[in-house]
């Protein structure tokens, strides 16, 4: 199992790539997270954001589509996607996130 993460400019925006990659069965579910402050550098000046982040979550098969997906959809020019490798997880939710991609 893996996870993505990636933080948006909005949370209308996370809500709609979140619910575009579950239909697409990229991803199983997505969490959309309580809003963050982020500080970061761009374009040469340190920059201060409120974003919305989600963690979708997904499998070894569907991570390079989800990823690929959350770029063409996601609003920044270079979006921060994560993605993590779960290492432990009941085998009961791992067996419920590979049946809604398509996989069991």
């Amino acid at each position: 199992m893996r996870l993505v993460y990636c933080p948006f400019g909005s949370r209308e925006e996370a809500e709609k790539v979140a619910r575009e990659t579950v239909e697409q069965r990229l991803a199983a579910c997505a969490n959309i997270l309580g809003d963050i402050r982020s500080v970061y550098p761009w374009k040469g000046v340190v920059e201060t954001a409120s974003e919305t982040p989600v963690l979708f979550k997904t499998d070894a098969a569907h991570l390079d589509a989800l990823m690929r997906a959350i770029t063409d959809l996601h609003s920044y020019d270079v979006p921060a996607i994560v993605g993590l490798t779960v290492e432990q997880c009941p085998p009961e939710f791992a067996t419920w996130v590979s049946q809604q991609l398509g996989d069991a």
